[in-house]
């Protein structure tokens, strides 16, 4: 028993000096491998020829494609994601009245099981997209089932291979199918398998006793912990504190993400286990599972995939030999784009992060928490809507309407609700009709803007945090750019008698903004009124925001913005149109305004991948590069700062040739593949910009005896 444990110990000092050579903490130290479950299953039906070509397609040299392997009835082996076909293929309606019912694992399931079929019976079948959260456009392509063999063939060098997952052999054995035979056929066919998975022990030691395979990785699954492993009757909870018994029939391990890093139960983030540490000295490799891009995942990652994949390979104490995921394109640029890159790297485009209403998609807008956070993530710009209380003390909040960022709805306020025209359509409980003193005592709450969805964000601190007046805000801000949005100020002036213009010149000379070399300040309206007033009055960037979709804009609309604008902000939707949440087309909307030398500033990027088009594979990084590599625009507004921040410093940002999944997106390419039979109803054309839309009457004087300013306590 001597020479193995010292050939052990050989190779974990070798893989060790490796790793510190390479800088990677993988056991062998060279960059983990991406796994694409299924392909990209994340987009096209799972284990199909649209999910496996994609995946080679967009992902690095060092992707390995996954297979989940089933058996037909005639002994074929079928890559498919289920045990089950009925989910993920139309087959109960091809075969309809022909569900069965067996027994597996000990549970009875009733469906249509690939052991009723021949291969060439399930020729009819066609494959679907079986996560019902996914877009089903592409299920009218036919997409057939495929066998092990012909998946092979899609790996050529650099991909690293054919993963086969073998998670129900005592089942097929039930039904006198085999797939030691079908590997034993395989290997006499020269079909290369890289690795082999399963959560039984007994069978992973049959497969390394296979001559055959040889040269196969062996890999033993940890299913959930309460979960019996059916060899050892052993919960797999315990066996994962016995690695050393592992380490007698597989050369690594594949588990699930929450091995590695438990969350409570609210899906915030414990302590990471020492799991990767315990299984590298042990030699072994570990791979880890259950990293999809769209759902929820732990708060801690700001619904930011990228975010979570790097915390499993550059968190500076391990990095996992592997990532096993619907959407490999995201490890894949983890891997290559963000490892190593620390937060005060030197940022590789020009782009203005700007934030919105502070990092409002991790605590309540507008509040000091907000405004530190994004500031702390890298904001290069912090930005306040500025709003004005009763008493004339300007303040910064989200919105004029204080029902949407606080809860004075249920506060003693609450009768202070109100109907103006002019300002929305429903009721609300406005800034102007509320001292700061009274303001100040209100409870702030986050913004909810995919709560349809079920995603809320940080609802451990939903209600934290205070909100700052404008002086507090350009204090907190300094070192800085800071963007101050004014809205409603006609009406504030001629209805209220509340100046908000001057309130914000008075603050920001105040606090010394007005000096020279002091921090960017750029002043933000939907108004060419407002801004007009400070052209007259100051040298801050002023900043036109065109407040609707539009496709273009003509040649005297951008002459005016021009006498009173120094830039622009669109909408995303203004730059790549959009019909079922597919990019149909590029705009000419940036090239206008480049032409005329005004920089376009974008908003509003958000993580939640329900935000994005599918062609952006669920992940934020796509659409920001999309944006800044394709469109060119000069500026991201989001209220995930830290996520666009990291983006400006990747450094595959540096390289002349760009890989495939740094290029950015062509918008109509995915919209193309979508069968004719799938019908989507396009979205009606967006308008021009014209002269019209921008020229405004001047802004009104304040009205009456009012106070402008006041004293903020």
């Amino acid at each position: 028993m001597a020479l193995p444990h010292l050939l052990l110990l050989l190779i974990l000092h070798c893989s060790l000096f490796v790793a510190l050579v390479s800088g990677w903490k993988t056991l062998q130290g060279s960059p983990p491998v991406v796994i694409a479950r299924g392909g990209f299953s994340g987009l096209y039906p799972d284990s199909s020829l649209l999910s496996y070509n994609l995946a080679l397609k967009t992902i690095s040299p060092n992707v390995t494609l996954w297979c989940d392997l089933q058996l037909t009835k005639d002994g074929v082996g079928i890559c498919f994601p289920d045990i089950k076909l009925d989910n993920a293929t139309d087959i109960s309606v091809v075969y309809p009245d022909k569900a069965k019912e067996y027994s597996v694992n000990k549970v009875p399931i009733r469906g249509w099981f690939s052991v009723d079929y021949s291969f060439n019976e399930l020729a009819n079948v066609s494959l679907v997209q079986g996560v019902f959260s996914r877009t089903p456009s592409f299920d009218g392509r036919k997409s057939h089932i495929i066998r092990v063999e012909n998946v092979a063939k899609l790996v050529k060098p650099p991909s690293t291979g054919l993963w086969l997952n073998v998670q129900h052999d005592r089942f097929y054995k039930h039904h006198n199918l085999s797939v030691e035979k079908l590997l034993h056929s395989l290997s006499t066919k020269q079909v290369s398998i890289s690795y082999i998975s399963s959560p039984n022990a007994n069978f992973l030691r049959r497969v390394r006793s296979n001559s055959g395979l040889k040269k196969t990785v062996t890999i033993f699954r940890f299913l959930e912990k309460y979960e019996i492993e059916p060899t050892t009757n052993k919960t797999y909870g315990a066996l994962v504190k016995d690695l050393e018994f592992i380490r007698r029939f597989a050369s690594g391990i594949l588990v699930p993400k929450g091995y590695i890093w438990p969350v409570d139960s609210e899906l915030y983030l414990h302590k990471h286990t020492s799991l990767v540490a315990d299984a590298h000295k042990q030699g072994l490799k570990v791979f880890v599972s259950d990293i999809v891009n769209d759902v929820t995942f732990s708060y801690n990652f700001s619904y930011d995939p990228l975010a979570e994949c790097l915390s499993f390979i550059d968190n500076g104490n391990f990095s996992v030999d592997g990532i096993l995921s619907d959407f490999p394109v995201t490890p894949s640029v983890a891997i290559n784009c963000f490892s190593g890159v620390r937060r005060n790297a030197k940022k590789q485009v020009d782009t203005l992060i700007i934030s919105k209403y502070g990092a409002s998609g991790d605590y309540p807008a507008c509040t000091d928490l907000a405004y530190k956070k994004a500031k702390s993530d890298g904001a290069d710009v912090i930005d306040c809507p500025v709003q004005i209380s009763k008493d004339g003390i300007p303040f910064c909040l989200s919105s004029i309407d204080l029902s949407t960022t606080t809860t004075v709805a249920q506060s003693k306020f609450r009768t202070r609700k109100t109907i103006i025209p002019e300002i929305q359509k429903g009721s609300g409980i406005y800034t102007f009709s509320l001292t700061w003193n009274e303001i100040k005592t209100l409870t702030p709450a986050i913004l909810k803007p995919y709560e349809k969805y079920l995603l809320f964000r940080n609802p451990k601190f939903k209600n934290q945090g205070k909100f700052l007046t404008l002086s507090e805000f350009l204090s907190l801000a300094k070192g800085s750019g800071v963007l101050i949005n004014i809205e409603n100020a006609a009406y504030l002036a001629s209805k209220r008698g509340l100046n908000v213009t001057n309130a914000v010149l008075h603050a920001l000379q105040k606090a010394g903004y007005n000096k020279p070399r002091s921090p960017k300040v750029m002043i933000q309206s939907t108004h060419s009124s407002i801004l007009k007033i400070f052209k007259d009055k100051s040298k801050y960037e002023r900043v036109y925001k065109v407040d609707e979709n539009i496709h273009d804009a003509d040649d005297k609309a951008i002459e005016d913005i021009k006498t009173f604008a120094d830039s622009v902000v669109v909408k995303k939707a203004s730059v790549f149109t959009q019909t079922a949440a597919f990019l149909v087309n590029s705009t000419t909307t940036v090239a206008r305004f480049h032409s005329y030398k005004l920089p376009v500033y974008v908003e509003t990027f958000s993580n939640e991948f329900v935000s994005q088009a599918w062609d952006y594979y669920s992940d934020a990084f796509f659409e920001i590069n999309s944006f800044v590599i394709g469109a060119k625009v000069n500026g991201i507004i989001t209220d995930f700062p830290k996520t666009a921040s990291r983006y400006t410093r990747n450094k595959c940002l540096k390289h002349g040739k760009r890989a495939p999944y740094v290029n950015p997106i062509e918008p109509g390419k995915l919209l193309r593949q979508i069968s004719k039979s799938y019908h989507l109803t396009p979205s009606p054309p967006l308008p021009v910009l014209h002269d019209s839309n921008v020229t405004e009457p001047h802004l009104p004087s304040v009205s009456g005896n009012f106070p402008i300013f006041g004293a903020a306590r």
